[in-house]
């Protein structure tokens, strides 16, 4: 008896050779699928128009590429030709399910053509994963430019309880699936601990808090800043590692560590991590600090978990759907630097009776990733 043929998923979204975490996520995907069906995977030709993006480059300098899928960048974010070319390349697919990636309401109009175009030939088959409804940073026109986007989904994905709940706003009676990020695991090469700390330096005894990832208000550095003359009069030994590479002016945050006496305890290291160095960042801290004001999930939690690294959040959106109080970090108020400190002193009072590292592990090996192909099962019998 010959096996059924594999079903067929084309997937739109951002990969290699772009940098950060929505890229990253697809990858993933894909990789997971392509395990039980048959993944197209199309990229974008211009993602950003430069002089709306706010980092140094949009593509990835690292030497190792991690969950790399193949792809074929045939979508200019600005370009309705390209938009007519993609729509007509993938109705040739006869795919059984269409799926885009939605993440910002930059996309809108670019998304709303190719799938108004797609929507006669596969009708009832368009799937939007939202990993955000609308971006941290929003402005009026967001709110319109998100749900033109994602006027033509037939199904949802939503990768947070947050984002579900925003989705039934719009959803008006499509169905709405649920998933997480993956774990997004850097460990290419081991790194020690106490080496990593001293060429940083730092020593073994100090307590090593880390802010990581890209710069900008939602992410809340300036809470931490405000917050850690507070978390010295706990923790002496205290220092900060912020690394990311800032999207906002830089002199907003080293003017608060200058001014409030913490400069020579704060180590800034403003770029955007290669693949192979984010390792030795993660083995030189004892804990992550979110202090996002805003928050659907986070990929750079996915990857503090990765290598059993604990964190402090804020409890805002979905984060504190990912860290379990007391057992894989804690969880704090949000923009309050008096409540981020108590939060941080907190997790050092517990940290050698709870074995976090263990917890993590275990919240891991239950990660809803795990049966992205059961939820896909579901989405294309449906």
């Amino acid at each position: 008896m010959l096996d059924s043929p594999r079903k067929k998923i084309v997937i739109i979204g951002p990969a290699h050779p772009y940098r950060g975490g929505n890229a990253m996520f697809i990858q993933y995907l894909c990789n997971a699928l392509s395990a039980k069906f048959d993944v197209r995977l199309i990229n974008y030709s211009l993602l950003y128009p430069s002089f709306l993006f706010p980092g140094t480059s949009q593509f990835d300098q690292s030497e190792k590429v991690i969950q790399g899928f193949p792809n074929q960048r045939l979508i200019n974010s600005i370009n309705p030709i390209s938009w007519l070319n993609t729509a007509r390349m993938i109705k040739r697919e006869n795919a059984d399910l269409v799926v885009f990636d939605w993440w910002n309401p930059f996309f809108g109009a670019c998304h709303w053509a190719i799938s108004k175009l797609l929507q006669k030939k596969y009708h009832g088959k368009i799937l939007f994963i939202t990993e955000n409804f609308i971006s941290h940073e929003a402005r009026f026109v967001d709110s319109f430019l998100t749900k033109l986007g994602l006027r033509y989904a037939n199904k949802f994905l939503a990768l947070s309880a947050k984002v579900e709940q925003d989705l039934k706003g719009i959803a008006h009676g499509r169905p709405i699936y649920r998933s997480e990020l993956p774990m997004f695991d850097y460990s290419l090469t081991p790194f020690d601990s106490e080496k990593e700390r001293l060429e940083l330096g730092f020593t073994k005894e100090d307590n090593v808090l880390m802010f990581f990832g890209y710069v900008r208000k939602y992410k809340g550095l300036d809470i931490l800043l405000h917050a850690f003359p507070r978390i010295l009069e706990s923790l002496p030994n205290a220092k900060l590692l912020v690394v990311g590479e800032f999207y906002d002016n830089p002199e907003i945050y080293t003017n608060i560590v200058k001014q409030n006496g913490t400069a020579d305890l704060v180590k800034f290291v403003n770029q955007f991590v290669p693949n192979e160095e984010v390792g030795k960042y993660f083995a030189a801290a004892d804990v992550m600090v979110q202090p996002y004001r805003s928050a659907t999930q986070s990929g750079i939690l996915n990857v503090a978990y990765s290598f059993g690294v604990p964190a402090v959040v804020t409890r805002v959106g979905g984060l504190e759907e990912y860290v379990t109080d007391g057992v894989t970090g804690i969880v704090s108020a949000p923009e309050s630097p008096e409540e981020l400190a108590k939060a941080v002193v907190r997790f050092y009072s517990l940290h050698t009776s709870i074995d976090f590292s263990s917890n993590i592990r275990d919240r891991v090996s239950q990660s809803a990733f795990q049966g992205i192909t059961d939820v896909f099962d579901q989405i294309l019998s449906e």
